[in-house]
């Protein structure tokens, strides 16, 4: 008696470090999935004028990244049942750090060669952490959602804050500003190296995934969540490819501007934190969905009508409302799913066909600001995103699973 009552908070002593561990784990990725990415629209002049490169090449850093998710997402299920998750993200850690690397040398092929490679790395990442979040931590998804959402938001905001200063104030030039995010993915490497041992592919039937995936791109609903992921992460990646031009010619300098973009994705904080969390405790989502696209009507309306002086509140209800459809995203992948291999071949189906529509984004609005010379037409390309995201998300709200 005495023997097993002693063994058993043994055991649950064990699992609550391996839980925490995973917890840390996973923040520690997330910390990597958007500065590597958000760094770089506040630096988007410095590269051109250092590389001498057009307006339209230099668009090509931001959209490059969103054809390397949508390349890789819909294979990244499979690498995992093959080789183990534990074992595919830790060699997308390395990936990572590599791309980056060769992004910050200064020549025009190692520019463009070092953004594919990170977002190829990214793109596992992506797909991944909502599958390891369904597997591990099925009686907390919206609270791991959550942390995982803040995580991604708080380092994205802040690299977009800081770029500027670290390139001209501390003397690190684009390339360095651009580098330093590779410590990141450093630490969390050699984090994620020992959990590697403890990976092992998937047992499921391959006939069965197959039929499985077939499945997923046959339903209306799978679909549906495919259109809401492309149409907000269609919304962010413009607006930080964007948002920072718009600004400076709106009278801010470009270091403001910076700091207004990174005051936009500090707004997305707290939603990113609470709104999986109750969207985890509802039976469906359709308030969530409704107040998000409010929002977002709200604050277009405001950069399309509004005062100047009104910007900082507009960006942040454009924040508020980002980071509200960021997070139902994330979690309709975990919802309306059965386990953590459809998870993962949601979450790959929908990444792949969003950020594929995504990528068209920043080259639409910016074609639409260079033939209007303005921004009201774009911005009104923006109010019609937004009442497709309202439209896909009523559909993806509702509680059933593919």
């Amino acid at each position: 008696m005495s023997v097993q009552s002693g063994i058993k908070p043994t055991v649950a002593k064990q699992s609550s470090s391996l839980s925490w561990a995973l917890i840390f784990g996973i923040v520690l990725i997330s910390l990597t999935m958007r500065s590597p990415l958000t760094s770089v629209g506040p630096l988007v002049g410095s590269i051109r004028e250092s590389l001498g490169l057009s307006n339209t090449v230099a668009g090509l850093l931001t959209t490059l990244p969103l054809l390397a998710f949508a390349l890789l997402s819909p294979f990244t299920p499979t690498l995992a049942r093959r080789f183990g998750m534990e074992r595919v993200l830790f060699c997308a850690l390395v990936l990572l750090m590599t791309g980056i690397a060769i992004r910050s040398l200064n020549a025009t092929i190692s520019l463009f060669a070092g953004t594919v490679l990170l977002g190829l790395s990214i793109a596992v990442c992506n797909v991944l952490i909502p599958s390891l979040v369904k597997r591990d931590f099925s009686n907390n998804i919206g609270l791991m959602t959550g942390i995982y959402a803040v995580s991604m938001n708080l380092c994205g905001a802040i690299a977009s804050g800081i770029s500027v200063p670290l390139a001209r104030n501390f003397g690190f030039g684009w390339n360095g500003a651009l580098g330093v995010w590779g410590i990141l993915a450093l630490i969390a490497a050699l984090f994620w190296f020992p959990r590697i041992r403890g990976s092992h592919p998937s047992v499921v039937v391959t006939t069965n995934v197959a039929m499985v995936r077939r499945s997923l791109w046959r339903s209306p609903l799978a679909w549906t969540i495919t259109l809401f992921m492309g149409m907000q992460s269609l919304l962010f990646y413009v607006l930080i490819t964007w948002l920072p031009e718009m600004m400076t010619s709106r009278g801010l300098s470009e270091d403001s501007a910076g700091w207004m973009l990174s005051l936009f994705q500090m707004a997305t904080l707290p939603v990113s934190f609470i709104v999986p969390i109750l969207a985890g405790r509802m039976k469906n989502q359709r308030l969530l969905v409704t107040i998000m696209a409010f929002l977002f009507f709200v604050s277009l309306g405001g950069f399309y009508f509004g005062h100047h002086a009104l910007i900082s509140l507009w960006t942040i209800l454009l924040g508020i409302a980002g980071g509200c459809a960021f997070s139902l995203a994330m979690i309709f992948l975990s919802l309306r799913t059965k386990d953590a291999y459809d998870a993962a071949s949601l979450s790959g189906m929908s990444q792949s066909v969003g950020y594929l529509l995504a990528a068209s984004g920043p080259i639409l609005f910016g074609f639409l600001h260079d033939v209007t010379a303005g921004w009201n037409l774009p911005l009104l390309l923006l109010f019609f995103v937004s009442a497709m995201l309202l439209l896909c998300g009523l559909g993806a709200s509702k509680n059933r699973t593919v």
